[in-house]
């Protein structure tokens, strides 16, 4: 079983065997608008190494369209659905609050902040400085748009780091304060890894290790079977990622077809989810 599957299968035993139910939960599902009740864990890190890929094979992982929902917050820094719709993605239809946005919430805060352009200056200025974070939690626009869904993935803390190779890497440390595991676990991952791939290119270095932090982790009680099932499943070898453009590069020029997943044989059938929105 190759290391990214293992890691998964572990959180998911875990998940199963260890997890807390919450109360009134704040979701209600898709289908039938009941509450969507979930087990939980807290404080779980997950740590991948140079090259390695964080994507499963267990399931089928949806590499474009995450791909092209991480470009709509970084690099079009935009809360506009019409610009997620027009490349097939529809992840955040059900948080749209009216007026065909998600509120001022993360590619919103990109923009107000500036946060992915003083980020690149930072690290092109200071690259061995130690305050290249970005920060999608900002309290004040919480308290003037309450209708949008609070960051998830909120936090990147960035590295510039040579080794002992000789070759100079940048680390990503992403914090989550919540994550539905088994249907958005590896979307998110693949999503910030390709970000620091993204940035590595426009700095002219190399991606380095990609790690994140969840508070809490969660299966929700729908989705049990399908948990299950996915410990029943036999992982193959770990696919290449790659992103084919030369060192250098602009981050704004960077595109979701100059990605190339190398290998990836997921195992079908896909499995099926009754979403918490």
């Amino acid at each position: 079983m190759n290391p990214v599957d293992e890691m998964f299968k572990t959180n998911i035993r875990n998940l199963l065997e260890n997890g807390s139910s919450d109360k009134n939960p704040r979701a209600h599902y898709q289908s039938d608008g009941a509450p969507a009740g979930t087990l939980f864990i807290t404080d779980v890190y997950e740590k991948y190494h140079i090259n390695q890929c964080p994507i499963t094979t267990l399931r089928k992982v949806p590499i474009k369209n995450a791909i092209e929902e991480i470009l709509w917050i970084y690099q079009s820094a935009s809360n506009d659905l019409s610009l997620l719709k027009e490349k097939g993605v529809h992840y955040w239809d059900d948080w749209d609050i009216g007026d065909g946005t998600i509120g001022q919430r993360y590619g919103h805060t990109v923009k107000r902040y500036d946060l992915m352009n003083k980020l690149l200056k930072s690290l092109e200025e200071n690259p061995y400085g130690r305050r290249h974070i970005m920060n999608l939690w900002q309290e004040s626009e919480f308290e003037e748009d309450a209708k949008g869904l609070n960051p998830c993935a909120f936090l990147t803390e960035w590295s510039v780091v040579e080794r002992k190779d000789g070759q100079t890497y940048l680390d990503l440390h992403l914090v989550q304060r919540s994550n539905d595991y088994i249907v958005s676990a590896h979307i998110n991952m693949v999503q910030y890894k390709a970000l620091q791939m993204m940035i590595a290119k426009h700095l002219s270095i190399k991606p380095g290790t990609f790690s994140r932090h969840v508070m809490n982790l969660h299966i929700y009680d729908r989705h049990i079977e399908q948990a299950k099932e996915l410990l029943a499943r036999e992982s193959s070898e770990e696919p290449l990622f790659e992103l084919n453009v030369p060192d250098g590069t602009n981050f704004y020029d960077i595109k979701t077809s100059d990605f190339s997943l190398i290998n990836y044989r997921p195992t079908s059938p896909q499995l099926k989810f009754d979403l918490g929105v």
